[in-house]
């Protein structure tokens, strides 16, 4: 996670504050069309089923959560990404929403097509 700034014009700092066990927990700075938006998260790894959850412990955003799922395709590895999150802010909503929602869908294509290249050794991330 602490790479993501290096392919993700969008995410300014991420800081592991805390890794134990299957538990991290990480400090995002981020910055969408001139607004910041920063959040601490806790990720749990669950490598027996092959997943990652993720949430929101608190920051800027109402709701932020999602799974990561591996899953053996052949001789890959298909890589299942769900996010959702709420601004808490109906204003925020709707004044940058839909750049949000934007964001958030390339920043998440972004991270995807990074790990392909790094998994494939085509990245130096």
């Amino acid at each position: 996670m602490e790479n993501f700034p290096q392919f993700m014009p969008d995410v300014e700092n991420v800081k592991i504050l805390e890794r134990q066990g299957n538990r991290t927990t990480s400090e995002w700075i981020t910055n969408v069309e001139g607004t910041p938006i920063i959040w601490i998260e806790e990720d749990l790894f669950f490598d027996e089923k092959f997943e990652i959850r993720y949430q929101l412990i608190e920051g800027d955003l109402e709701k932020f959560e999602g799974t990561w799922r591996f899953v053996p395709e052949g001789k890959g590895t298909k890589v299942i990404l769900g996010v959702d999150f709420d601004f808490g802010m109906p204003s925020l909503t709707e004044l940058i929403g839909p750049t949000l929602e934007l964001k958030v869908k390339e920043n998440c294509d972004m991270m995807l097509q990074a790990m392909k290249m790094k998994i494939e050794g085509k990245a130096k991330v």
